[in-house]
């Protein structure tokens, strides 16, 4: 899910921040960031609390834009 690494780059924020902020593992973010792993609903609602966003958003097929400051 590209969605997620895209929001939470914008946020400055590296894989152990995510997971620290949302209760899950960084090798489980790093999975589903990778496309290796589909997260469960309870999943998308904890990564989306702690990213501030909504579930529908890290959904969505359109990735946020960058503000340049983010390297993929």
């Amino acid at each position: 899910m590209n969605n997620v690494r895209a929001f939470r780059k914008k946020l400055s924020m590296n894989q152990m921040d995510l997971a620290s902020k949302s209760g899950l593992s960084q090798a489980y973010i790093c999975e589903i960031e990778r496309g290796l792993k589909e997260p469960t609903l309870r999943a998308l609602k904890r990564l989306a609390s702690a990213l501030g966003v909504r579930v529908t958003d890290l959904l969505d097929d359109k990735v946020p834009k960058s503000t340049g400051t983010e390297r993929f």
